[in-house]
C-alpha cells in the first residue's frame, strides 16, 4: 500500500502526516478520512479549486486530469505544473508527497487563512 506524505500546513496539518493510502481513493477523501480538513467547497464534484494540492512527488502515477479539472485549475491560486484538485486525483500504487497550498480562492471559507 502506498504512503502519502503530507507536508506541514499551518492550518490543516501543522505537523505534517504520513498516511497509508489504498489505491483507487482520491487524495481529498484520504485527507478527510484522516482528519485533515482540507477545504472542499463544491463537495468534491470538480466545481471549485478549494481542494487544490501540489503533488511534489509521484505526480505521474495519478490518473490523468480531465478537461473539467484542467479548466478549474486555471483559476487556482498558486497554480504549478504539479497542481491537482485533490477530489479528482486518484491514488495508484506509488508513494506521493503532497503539499496543501497556503491560500485558496474561497470567499466562503469557515476557517481563517
Amino acid at each position: 500500500m502506498p504512503q502519502i506524505v503530507i507536508l506541514p500546513h499551518p492550518l490543516f496539518c501543522p505537523d505534517g502526516a504520513v498516511l497509508d493510502a489504498p489505491a483507487g481513493k482520491s487524495i481529498c477523501d484520504l485527507l478527510l478520512e484522516n482528519d485533515i480538513e482540507i477545504e472542499h467547497a463544491c463537495d468534491r464534484v470538480c466545481a471549485c479549486t478549494t481542494c487544490h494540492v501540489l503533488v511534489r512527488e509521484g505526480y505521474a502515477s495519478l490518473n490523468e486530469p480531465q478537461e473539467t479539472e484542467e479548466d478549474m485549475l486555471d483559476k487556482a491560486w498558486g497554480l504549478e505544473a504539479v497542481s491537482r484538485l485533490s477530489c479528482q486525483a486518484i491514488i495508484a500504487d506509488t508513494d506521493l508527497v503532497v503539499e496543501i497550498p497556503k491560500y485558496t480562492i474561497n470567499h466562503a471559507a469557515e476557517k481563517n487563512h
